[in-house]
């Protein structure tokens, strides 16, 4: 055979296994760049619809594992360009290790998908779908935004309010169109929201009227007992000062006042809901209602205020030992509790220091024509909170 027919031949095996390896190269580089796209682009479904899972983060080491693999593929594909011109080649053992390296990325990409399965074919779904849903929300959003402007509560402020939400809504929606998934699926669900907000103030309107107008006889029926509830302060008031210390009442001498002014302005806040009431503005009567009851309840608790001091002193003047006994027998529970629980190294001596301040109020009170019958029940409430707490405090160390 000749030096030409040798070098032929030689020639073709080499061509033939540079193509051979080129094939068994480029066979593993394909395989894992499908998977590798697969869970990108499912990545990136995850990062627009669940940012907060971090998958991203999870998949940059997977992701890198692959670019370095890719990066030697390529390498080495040069290095077989070179060695079909020079009519060399490259070790076999060293293409080897080359494609285990595409497969071994490939199978941590595998590892990867199925570990977040789950969570990654939600988001591709979603974020397919996320175009489709704002189509629907925004056509549910206009319809309803047309109710609203041919309803005849249009001009009630929650309709109105409403209905400027959802045409704020439905322009952002607009600009979202065409950009990020995850911003327009974040803005048709605000529109969605601010829909149903506006349905609900329309299904709502049509009741408001009878609301109000129930709403404001009760408040009126309301401002006539507080009304006569003032009539009992004056006398109460001179039979707190007749009967008792002045210190027991020196903290109520404004309550009368107070309590006047306060359903001054109720009855004003009437008048005022009973006007919207007559021009069919039922949510403007529901809040003048509204406030017209916060200002009775500080008129009726100002008069109770002084009523309820009246009878507690009078009760604790016929009877001043009942609230010292009722105390006492909260002293003796929190003793036996400190004694059941082995508490009384750190609690006996504070416990103990109560009954001794139950002795000296109990004593302290005179006998005089007007003993300061406040300034002992608020004594004896204090102990009593007193003692309530360290109870607290005991209870939680035993637990």
């Amino acid at each position: 055979m000749t030096a030409r027919r040798r070098a032929w031949f030689r020639s073709a095996r080499s061509n033939e296994w540079l193509q051979q390896a080129r094939q068994s190269l480029t066979a593993a580089f394909l395989d894992m760049d499908r998977r590798q796209s697969v869970a990108e682009a499912a990545v990136a479904a995850s990062s627009e619809m669940y940012p907060e899972r971090g998958l991203t983060a999870k998949w940059e080491t997977v992701r890198a594992r692959c670019y370095d693999a890719a990066g030697a593929y390529l390498a080495l594909n040069e290095r077989l360009d070179q060695a079909e011109r020079d009519g060399t080649t490259v070790p076999q053992p060293e293409i080897d290790v080359h494609i285990r390296r595409l497969s071994d990325a490939a199978v941590a990409v595998d590892e990867f998908y199925r570990g977040n399965q789950a969570q990654l074919e939600s988001a591709v779904a979603l974020y397919g779908a996320v175009p489709q849903l704002a189509a629907q929300v925004r056509i549910a959003a206009e319809q309803t935004r047309q109710a609203a402007g041919d309803s005849p509560y249009t001009e009630y402020p929650s309709v109105r309010r409403s209905a400027a939400a959802v045409d704020e809504g439905l322009v952002t929606l607009e600009r979202a169109i065409g950009g990020p998934a995850g911003a327009l699926r974040e803005a048709a669900t605000r529109l969605e929201n601010h829909t149903r907000a506006l349905s609900r103030a329309l299904e709502d309107a049509p009741g408001k009227q009878h609301s109000a107008s129930t709403a404001l006889a009760s408040a009126a029926t309301r401002s006539s007992a507080a009304r006569n509830r003032l009539e009992r302060v004056v006398p109460a008031m001179s039979a707190l000062l007749r009967e008792f210390n002045a210190a027991s009442s020196v903290d109520l001498a404004n309550n009368e006042r107070q309590a006047q002014q306060a359903v001054a302005a109720a009855e004003a806040e009437l008048s005022r809901a009973r006007a919207a009431l007559q021009n069919h503005d039922p949510e403007q009567t529901l809040e003048l209602t509204t406030s017209a009851r916060a200002h009775l309840a500080t008129a009726e608790e100002q008069a109770e205020a002084v009523t309820d001091r009246l009878a507690l002193l009078r009760e604790v003047r016929d009877r001043p030992q009942d609230r010292a006994k009722a105390v006492r027998f909260k002293l003796r529970d929190a003793q036996m509790l400190a004694v059941n629980s082995g508490l009384v190294a750190q609690w006996g001596s504070v416990l103990d220091a109560q009954s001794e301040r139950l002795d000296r109020v109990a004593n302290g009170l005179s006998t005089g024509p007007h003993p300061d019958y406040w300034a002992y029940v608020s004594e004896l409430e204090a102990i009593r909170v007193f003692i309530a707490g360290v109870v607290e405090r005991m209870r939680k160390t035993e637990r």
